[in-house]
């Protein structure tokens, strides 16, 4: 049974040309890409991306990281695409992040850490709604 969810890219991964390795890693899984885009986020979006945590302390900054350069969206699907992407991509702490996962081999940040997963199939509807509208 086929699954989709979202994938951003982030401004880190553009900026430090790892979007082909990072591709080639969900591909390598036999998971697939089936729509990309890039472009750079307004605040506003951002603010509804991450509408649950806008109220938190730390979110000036995580809007500010996201709203800084491109970034690239992507729908990934695949048998349970939520768990694997989310196993792929590792935790959400770079420096915390099991070596082998695109965290753990690519990030030593908390808050630069490459890539945003979608953690659930409720979130991964919502996400896509937001992100591909002419995707249902």
């Amino acid at each position: 049974m086929s699954e989709r969810t979202l994938v951003l890219l982030k401004p880190d991964a553009v900026r430090r040309g790892l979007v082909g390795e990072i591709l080639a890693r969900f591909e390598r899984k036999s998971l697939a890409i089936t729509a990309m885009h890039m472009h750079q986020i307004s605040t506003e979006h951002a603010d509804e991306h991450y509408a649950e945590h806008v109220e938190k302390a730390w979110y000036a900054g995580l809007q500010a990281f996201i709203t800084s350069g491109p970034l690239i969206a992507l729908i990934v699907e695949g048998d349970q695409a939520v768990g694997v992407v989310r196993t792929l991509v590792g935790a959400t702490d770079g420096r915390k992040a099991a070596p082998g996962t695109i965290r753990g081999d690519y990030s030593l940040s908390g808050s630069e850490n490459l890539v945003h997963a979608s953690d659930s199939p409720e979130s991964a509807a919502r996400e896509l709604a937001l992100w591909f509208p002419d995707r249902p």
